[in-house]
């Protein structure tokens, strides 16, 4: 039997040349991606002479290799660029495009691959203006004259979703929000968007769906699924400038820098919350206080001590010039504000003053707000852990388990593999002794009850989507 020749894959070839990347070099750089990934990778320079060759990598492995390439050229680059095709979840087009990422994230197939994404840390974000410029292309598929007509009590539904959903999302964890959300995309959004509309109608719930995918994105990234969310969050900037709608595009250029603050990547933080501020359009005291908060957190990881500290300034006066109107998405409130005094804070090396601002943020929060709570109470444990104040951090642990094994939360699983870790080195201290057996305990009663809560191994903000 003949075998089947491979054409060399020039796409691949010709980027390498263009920015000097050599075989070995990319091998280890994908290696060590892959690392951050949770994917073991061994590949050298003989596996980059068969990608060149015109092999294909497994598609576990195509995540970790685009951003090798994309950090080696200083700039994103895509699976259609080097000669892979497509991902049906990269659609440019804005409603195809989160119709696809939301059918994938639902699709067990695909899922282990989709939520293995990673984070492109050389992502270049298109402007407002960029992405408002092109309506027609970006909004192709909408209003194809399918049967359904839909008004504005339509829009409101999408609108009250995103309200639930936040709810639950804070209530019980984004662990069970999540594929809610998605699945509400898929089966009942994309017929919205499908559907005849009046134009006025048309924007309305591109707008409103902008909205439902940023949270979306949110949730993804609470649960540590970054390329995920980074992909939700894509979309929603396409949707936003569909809709026209400006201040959902800057709240999620906002979203989008928290994600890079919480990943390590201060200069991106602070270049899309610069971003974010500046495509803002004229606007209350809420959103511009939720805009400077976080270019105040993340000028002070950069370094920033004055910018930091002013934008905070800034912050807590356009707060008490708020309304009490507490917005369920996007919103920004005291605790809010706290959280991100703490973070200014420990960044500028105040450590006592960021616990205290934690907690100040905890105390504002509502009974409802579980999820916030938990994350906050983490965090604190830990700044203690680095300040080595062992005992309490432990009454602190003990503060976070109450409030723990109530949600379903990947970033409360993260907290608590940290506990566990951090402890060790003072296992015979009483009172480490005690919150690691009340660990113990807890995992055992966890892996024999049933639900409200998820079982998950971890032997191993202000409301959920204001921080």
């Amino acid at each position: 039997m003949a075998r089947r020749l491979r054409t060399p894959n020039r796409a691949l070839a010709g980027l390498m040349q263009t920015e000097g990347i050599g075989n070995a070099q990319l091998a280890r750089r994908t290696n060590a991606v892959g690392k951050e990934l949770g994917v073991t990778l061994h590949y050298d320079k003989s596996s980059v002479s068969q990608w060149l060759a015109g092999s294909t990598p497994k598609p576990q492995a195509r995540p970790a290799i685009l951003e090798a390439l994309s950090r080696l050229a200083g700039r994103s680059v895509t699976s259609a660029e080097v000669g892979w095709g497509d991902d049906p979840a990269e659609e440019r087009d804005a409603v195809s495009g989160v119709m696809a990422l939301s059918r994938a994230d639902m699709d067990p197939s695909r899922r282990s691959v989709l939520t293995a994404a990673m984070y492109g840390a050389t992502l270049v974000v298109p402007t407002y203006d960029e992405l408002a410029g092109e309506p027609d292309q970006r909004v192709k598929h909408a209003g194809a004259g399918g049967l359904l007509r839909i008004g504005m009590s339509d829009v409101e539904t999408v609108t009250k979703m995103t309200d639930k959903v936040a709810e639950i999302l804070d209530e019980i964890g984004a662990g069970h929000a999540r594929p809610m959300a998605a699945a509400f995309i898929t089966n009942t959004i994309g017929a919205y968007l499908r559907a005849d509309a009046s134009e006025k109608v048309r924007k309305a719930m591109l707008a409103a769906v902008s909205d439902f995918v940023y949270l979306t994105g949110w949730m993804a990234m609470y649960e540590m699924k970054q390329g995920l969310g980074q992909k939700y969050y894509l979309r929603a900037l396409d949707l936003a400038a569909s809709g026209e709608d400006h201040v959902t595009y800057c709240r999620t250029l906002r979203g989008m820098s928290l994600q890079a603050s919480h990943l390590g990547y201060g200069p991106k933080a602070l270049e899309l919350a610069d971003a974010a501020a500046e495509a803002a359009p004229a606007s209350g005291p809420r959103l511009v206080a939720f805009l400077r908060g976080q270019q105040a957190a993340a000028a002070a990881m950069t370094g920033d001590r004055n910018t930091a500290v002013t934008r905070l300034r800034e912050t807590e006066a356009a707060l008490a010039q708020a309304d009490n109107r507490r917005d369920a998405v996007g919103g920004y409130d005291e605790a809010a504000f706290h959280f991100h005094e703490a973070h200014v804070r420990w960044s500028l090396k105040d450590g006592p003053g960021s616990i205290k601002a934690l907690r100040r943020s905890n105390a504002a929060r509502s009974l409802q707000e579980r999820q916030g709570r938990v994350h906050c109470l983490g965090v604190i444990a830990q700044r203690q852990m680095a300040m080595r104040h062992v005992e309490a951090a432990c009454a602190t642990w003990n503060e976070f388990l109450d409030e723990y094994q109530m949600i379903s939360s990947a970033r409360g699983d993260e907290h608590l593999r940290n506990l566990r870790t951090g402890l060790k080195p003072y296992a015979s201290l009483p009172v480490v002794r005690s919150v690691t057996e009340r660990t113990r305990a807890m995992r055992r009663s966890l892996t024999t009850s049933s639900p409200p809560k998820v079982v998950r191994e971890f032997d191993e903000r202000s409301h959920g989507v204001h921080l």
